[in-house]
C-alpha cells in the first residue's frame, strides 16, 4: 500500500483483533478444546493474512493444526510466538 496511514490504522485494528483473541485462545488450550482452538487460530490467521502479517499468519496455521493434532502443550508454545509477533507488529506500526 502507499498510503502510510491506512496501513498504520489497518494494523493497529488487527493488532487489537488479534489481542482480544488472546484469552479465548488461551481458554480453548487450557480446557483441551480442539475444535475451538483451531476455529479461533484460523479465524485471525485469516485476519493476519489479508493484511500481509505473514509472521504471524504462519504462526496461526501452525497453532491451528497442531490444535487438529491436539497437542495442546505445542499450542501453548505458538501463544507465546504470536505475543511476541504482535509485539513486533505493534513497534512497526508506531
Amino acid at each position: 500500500m502507499d498510503d502510510e496511514e491506512l496501513m498504520r490504522e489497518l494494523l493497529t485494528a488487527l493488532i487489537d483483533n488479534t489481542v482480544e483473541q488472546f484469552p479465548l485462545l488461551e481458554s480453548a488450550i487450557r480446557e483441551r478444546d480442539p475444535q475451538k482452538c483451531a476455529q479461533l487460530a484460523h479465524y485471525s490467521k485469516g485476519a493476519c493474512a489479508n493484511v500481509g502479517a505473514n509472521a504471524a499468519a504462519a504462526v496461526l496455521k501452525r497453532m491451528e493444526q497442531q490444535a487438529t493434532r491436539q497437542a495442546f502443550q505445542e499450542c501453548g508454545i505458538s501463544l507465546a510466538s504470536l505475543a511476541d509477533e504482535i509485539d513486533r507488529l505493534r513497534h512497526e506500526a508506531l
